[in-house]
């Protein structure tokens, strides 16, 4: 089984054993008997977040298949199985007349891979609204059920993600949502001009939900066969987050690099830090859309931040990409880019 035909970006090599789990107890069994032997595990949902080597992967392969979603008891609560499409799910609370997720819409993968990442966009992330995670413990062989708190989110970030990427298996994300027909106040000044209307403004759900995916599209960041542009992981730095001292070293550098009157762009962290776009950094040190080394990876033509493969490219290509594009930025601004992707059988 390769797993190039399991993710969004079309690399990766072949799996030593593929097992589909259809049902939480088909998970849970599957997880438990390759633990029992001890043998190498990787949990796989929709594959758009995950850069795989050209080896593969020497150990079994578990796809989360799991479906349901269900509401209530409280107005606006909805449980959902890890295994769902997670567009699906944010089509489906705006058909309900629910409100929070509408601009996380387009967003490829799986519902159980949102609170891992902490997935966000356009001024939402999932941590605003998820109440709970439950989840295998591959430790104590039992069902745990985190709260919000104890899911240790963070910026493109958690528990799942960073300090027991290995020991806990997503089963289940439960959400609070508003029951109004309203979205969440606009707080992205991009969605905002798309919109029509000014930051913090309320727009039908699905109005918003539809100018998210737009725009999404726009940047080839919503999945489309017929657009090679999206052969990819969307985005695969993460914004760098940057103290006081770190920001005035890069306005030093931009005004030296693009020109005095130069302005870096920067979004509020919260405690006395900003946000700098990957993109804007990548751009100013060189990297254009479209920039390719040659060998089937290149960047994509609509968006900085996407790095696609062509029919021709490797996973070793790719990330030598990723480097190229690294140690640039590095040079140019003395700022580190941190990858968005889960690296398997490869580092940065």
């Amino acid at each position: 089984m390769r797993l190039a035909d399991h993710t969004t970006i079309r690399l990766g090599g072949p799996a030593r054993d593929f097992v589909a789990a259809g049902t939480e107890q088909d998970l849970i069994q599957a997880v438990g008997a390759i633990d029992a032997r001890g043998e190498p595990l990787l949990i796989l949902g929709g594959g758009s977040n995950l850069v795989v080597a050209d080896e593969g992967f020497d150990g079994t392969v578990v796809q989360v298949a799991t479906r349901g979603v269900r509401h209530g008891p409280e107005p606006g609560t909805v449980c959902v199985a890890a295994g769902e499409d997670w567009d699906g799910v944010v089509a489906g609370t705006i058909a309900a007349g629910l409100a929070g997720l509408e601009c996380l819409s387009g967003i490829p993968g799986l519902a159980g891979a949102t609170p891992i990442q902490n997935v966000g966009a356009y001024g939402q992330e999932v941590c605003e609204t998820i109440t709970q995670v439950r989840a295998y413990d591959r430790d104590t062989r039992r069902v745990r059920t985190l709260d919000r708190a104890a899911c240790g989110f963070g910026y493109r970030t958690s528990r799942f993600k960073r300090d027991e990427a290995r020991r806990l298996v997503v089963l289940s994300v439960t959400f609070q949502l508003s029951a109004q027909a309203l979205s969440a106040p606009v707080r992205y000044a991009e969605l905002a001009a798309a919109l029509g209307v000014e930051i913090g403004d309320r727009v039908p759900a699905g109005q918003a939900r539809a100018a998210v995916i737009a725009l999404r599209q726009r940047k080839g960041m919503v999945i489309d066969p017929a657009d090679p542009d999206t052969r990819s992981v969307g985005s695969f730095f993460v914004n760098p987050v940057l103290d006081a001292a770190a920001l005035r070293a890069v306005e030093t550098a931009a005004r030296v690099r693009c020109g005095a009157g130069t302005t870096v762009p920067r979004f509020d962290a919260g405690d006395g830090l900003v946000k700098v776009p990957a993109a804007w950094l990548i751009e100013r040190a060189g990297f254009a859309k479209g920039y390719s080394p040659g060998d089937g990876a290149r960047i994509s033509s609509k968006h900085t931040l996407a790095l696609v493969s062509s029919g021709s490219a490797t996973t070793a290509g790719l990330l030598a990409l990723a480097r190229e594009i690294r140690d640039g930025v590095i040079d140019a601004f003395g700022v580190s880019l941190t990858p968005e992707p889960v690296l398997i059988g490869v580092t940065l």
